[in-house]
């Protein structure tokens, strides 16, 4: 195996992407300063964020650039604070833990909060939904993340905007936030139909730099907290100007503007499907594999080719990570923001039993992911159950 370890293999694109891009060094003026050096600075800002306008076919003035998902998450949570009235926030059970951690404060400081449940397979059901809108009653704001970032689960974002749509007759409307971070790039987006209020986006799982993100606002929201008025007054602080640039790079190459890179867009969503189907039928084979959720299948449509989780009986999550760690390659046990806890929220709130969410690990995929990667993770976890 001392040609694997030479040559790392990456499946832990859901954690972070490789990123490639160098940082222009004329990009250092403050884009707030009047000088040219200040004002060059502006117009790359600028330009990056038509560019991400065009991607997301939303208008420019609508996105502002952030430090990241995790910040983009916090100022549309946090905006709350400032809303009159104690209208309730309801988030899903299986978020990220940005989403998690922010609701617990908000609930601490006396904002009225609710979850929503999932099914076995991780997702936010038209059942589920009404069972807590009809609990809550006074609800005002809820977030649903698109796909989520531990078992690649696909939320149906349409169904969401009709549900809400029907609970907000004759009733103030209902501020719809979605976690976008792992459903860039990865499926195809549409906020304009989907009627989303506010969305988050991370450039480091595009292959971005980190440090970089974008905050999608369809209306202007009043924040918590602010700065010098950087972007509009939504986040102060001198903005990231070669990130923003590199994002906007990250978003010409995910190929969702012109025609010729929208195909290049399916063609790379096309063959991370295959790979993935190689991959779930090869592990289904497998007699001590057990997929979370156990009914996933090959071609499943109700999951992201790109995020699987796994459990192998009789090994605990983190042994299978170390052990393919020393073999040359990397994968996690869950989302790399908690991974200091042993605990898998997102497991439990699908029902997982206690012995899967402690064997379980996550693969994640991403566009430089080759057929002999799979194939050398799959004789990887054969060795693996040989021995352990």
């Amino acid at each position: 195996m001392s040609d694997s370890k030479e040559k790392r293999i990456y499946f832990d694109w859901a954690a972070s992407s490789p990123y490639f891009e160098q940082a222009n060094s004329a990009l250092f003026g403050n884009p707030s300063s009047q000088h040219s050096e200040g004002k060059a600075a502006k117009q790359a800002i600028d330009e990056a964020r038509r560019i991400c306008s065009q991607a997301l076919e939303v208008p420019a003035e609508t996105l502002f650039f952030t430090s990241g998902g995790t910040e983009s998450n916090s100022i549309a949570l946090f905006s709350n604070l400032m809303r009159k009235g104690q209208g309730r926030i309801l988030c899903s059970m299986a978020e990220h833990a940005s989403i998690r951690s922010a609701m617990e404060t908000l609930d601490k400081l006396g904002k009225p909060t609710g979850s929503i449940a999932v099914d076995s397979s991780g997702r936010v059901t038209e059942n589920t939904l009404k069972k807590a809108l009809q609990k809550f009653p006074d609800t005002r704001f809820v977030s649903i993340m698109a796909v989520n970032n531990e078992t690649g689960t696909i939320t149906d974002m349409q169904m969401i905007r009709d549900t809400l749509r029907q609970t907000t007759d004759n009733k103030a409307p209902i501020h719809f936030h979605c976690d976008l971070v792992q459903a860039i790039g990865k499926i195809p987006i549409d906020l304009k139909n989907w009627e989303i209020d506010s969305a988050s986006v991370s450039a480091h799982k595009i292959g971005g730099p980190r440090g970089i993100g974008l905050l999608y606002l369809r209306k202007p929201i009043e924040v918590f907290y602010s700065g010098g008025g950087q972007e509009n007054g939504i986040r102060g602080g001198t903005e990231n100007t070669q990130g923003a640039a590199a994002l906007s790079n990250c978003f010409s190459e995910l190929g969702m503007m012109t025609d010729n890179r929208k195909k290049l867009f399916s063609d790379t969503l096309n063959s991370a499907k295959k790979r993935w189907e190689k991959l779930i039928s090869s592990l289904y084979a497998m007699e001590r594999c057990t997929l979370i959720p156990a009914d996933r299948k090959p071609d499943d449509e109700r999951f992201s080719p790109y995020i699987l989780q796994a459990a192998f009986h009789g090994i605990p999550g983190e042994v299978m990570a170390r052990a393919l760690d020393d073999l040359g390659i990397a994968v996690s046990t869950g989302s790399a923001c908690s991974s200091s806890s042993p605990e898998r929220p997102v497991l439990t709130a699908m029902g997982v039993e206690e012995n899967l969410r402690i064997e379980g690990i996550r693969i994640s995929q991403g566009s430089l992911t080759s057929d002999e990667e799979i194939d050398l993770l799959l004789d990887a976890i054969s060795q693996i159950l040989k021995f352990l």
